[in-house]
């Protein structure tokens, strides 16, 4: 298992492998309840294969991290691991790919001084608003009660294609209670703390290119008229629309995903 130290019981889990032909390295940045797993399988063998390299790697309080039961998992704190991540393993030409509010993390990392050669932003475009508030806070205050599986069971209808919803349902639906998280669990003070993410983000400033890539079954966070208006702030920006997955089109649909991924990184200029 290879981590990234950062102090005393605090830890990254990351996986590399650098690039061989293609001289630039995918970095991919989880949703919240994510982890390496998302991107480690078919997704990162198909890249390596192609030449280039992969880094994905776990936030604190995700699978097979280290972190104290005081620290503060707020976003800040992500950012700052993504620019200490890349600054130690110095990956060539990052081109950094970002799931949900990952793809916010990614691109304030970038904004904070972290070199990228281009961003990938997945179901990452949305607007400030009461009803982001509202849905966020739902989400924290659902997990309290019973985990993520009690947040899955009314979310996964507006945010999953049917393919994934029929995947997951014995899942969900499992003859089992909900369970609530111990006080100290990794997710869930990850859920606390993205109460205080702001979604503000300066897109004007991202003069890098981007890559935006919506799911047309993400009825939960995808507002048409603010996509558009965000998308129109980025100078640079190409977008993708996948008319069969949801939010979490790297799982439901993988190999456009990853067909989608090379052809940006063939168009960068590096």
């Amino acid at each position: 298992m290879t981590q990234l130290d950062i102090a005393a019981g605090e830890a990254l889990y990351y996986e590399y492998a650098a690039p061989t032909t293609a001289k630039k390295t995918f970095v991919f940045v989880n949703a919240l309840t994510g982890n390496t797993g998302m991107w480690s399988g078919e997704i990162c063998q198909r890249l390596q294969a192609a030449g280039y390299g992969t880094l994905c790697y776990n936030f604190r309080g995700q699978a097979e991290t280290d972190f104290g039961d005081a620290t503060q998992l707020t976003p800040d704190l992500i950012v700052d691991d993504l620019c200490r991540l890349l600054a130690a393993v110095e990956p060539p030409a990052p081109v950094l790919v970002g799931l949900s509010i990952g793809g916010l993390f990614a691109a304030q990392a970038h904004l904070a001084g972290a070199a990228a050669a281009g961003l990938v932003l997945i179901n990452t475009l949305r607007k400030p608003s009461q009803r982001l508030d509202w849905i966020n806070q739902a989400m924290v205050r659902l997990s309290a009660i019973g985990g993520g599986r009690l947040v899955m069971t009314p979310t996964m209808p507006v945010i999953a294609s049917p393919d994934l919803m029929a995947k997951l349902w014995d899942t969900v639906f499992a003859d089992a209670p909900y369970e609530a998280p111990a006080a100290n669990d990794g997710l869930f003070r990850l859920m606390q703390g993205s109460l205080r993410a702001d979604w503000d983000l300066p897109y004007e400033k991202l003069e890098l290119p981007v890559l935006l890539l919506t799911g047309a079954h993400d009825r939960l966070f995808r507002i048409d008229a603010d996509v558009a208006e965000l998308t129109a702030r980025i100078p640079n920006s190409e977008a993708k629309f996948y008319p069969d997955a949801g939010h979490l089109i790297p799982m439901e649909e993988p190999r456009r995903f990853v067909d989608d991924l090379l052809a940006f990184a063939a168009s960068l200029d590096v």
